[in-house]
């Protein structure tokens, strides 16, 4: 591919592939509701059946906020329907992985991006880079949310748990993305809000693994594991043009507030 490179810890970069909930959107903002809704769904409107559902998923009833690394804030529904019919959901797990799907497509519209999502991806595709998308919802949430957020035309490529490149913390979503472009997982950036992402990341070899504020994790735990942390992925080119670059970038970029 032809275009500009930016080195990083492991570099040159040509290409870099986001999560989607927590990374490209505010998760507690977004996802609060839908999952409560969610929850109420799968205990047949069962209010005591539905804040134990909303527990195991990590979800707190009465705040609507999620647990980092927890199975709403990292697995994809496949996992979220086990575990909720092993709970006590009286719908089978095929119908009731079926529902959340079309619940969590449906919830494109709500979606509140952490930045100008599509001003973004257009300013790195100008830079030369392939970009894309990998996550633990459907890829048809993926596309919906591409549609709705305006970003579609600027998208290389998106893989959810269903697009056939394996699920989170597993590397295949980011192999299948450097497959589907043309680089190497050295010349990638990965970046996301949880462990599953770093791992993933880290699974396929990733040059640099990156994570962000703005969903479920939190700096500590996050920065344990990634090559850095970011309050937001407003905060990417910034740390592309090498303001990020080492240990002093690194804290000062993770200081900064993130953008409304």
């Amino acid at each position: 591919m032809d275009g500009t490179t930016t080195t990083g810890p492991r570099g040159p970069f040509r290409a870099v592939l986001f999560d989607k909930d927590g990374t490209l959107i505010d998760f507690q903002k977004t996802w609060g509701p839908v999952n409560r809704r969610a929850a109420h769904m799968a205990a047949a409107d069962d209010p005591d059946l539905a804040a134990r559902l909303m527990r195991v998923g990590g979800l707190d009833p009465d705040t609507l906020l999620t647990e980092a690394d927890s199975l709403l804030a990292a697995a994809n529904t496949l996992e979220i329907a086990a575990a909720w019919v092993a709970a006590g959901s009286p719908i089978e797990h095929g119908e009731l992985t079926r529902a959340l799907d079309a619940l969590y497509t449906g919830n494109a519209g709500a979606a509140v991006p952490v930045t100008d999502v599509a001003a973004l991806f257009a300013r790195l595709k100008a830079r030369g880079l392939s970009v894309g998308i990998a996550s633990s919802d459907s890829e048809g949430a993926i596309r919906a949310l591409a549609a709705h957020l305006g970003f579609a035309a600027d998208l290389d490529f998106v893989a959810g748990y269903d697009s056939g490149h394996g699920v989170k913390p597993g590397g295949g979503m980011v192999e299948g993305f450097c497959r589907a472009v043309g680089v190497a997982p050295a010349e990638t950036v990965v970046v996301g809000d949880n462990l599953h992402d770093i791992e993933m990341g880290r699974a396929a070899g990733a040059g640099a693994v990156i994570g962000v504020l703005t969903g479920t994790g939190t700096a500590e735990g996050l920065s344990a594991h990634a090559d850095l942390c970011l309050p937001g992925i407003h905060a990417l080119e910034a740390w592309l043009d090498g303001v990020g670059a080492g240990a002093d970038g690194i804290a000062a970029v993770t200081a900064s507030p993130a953008a409304p």
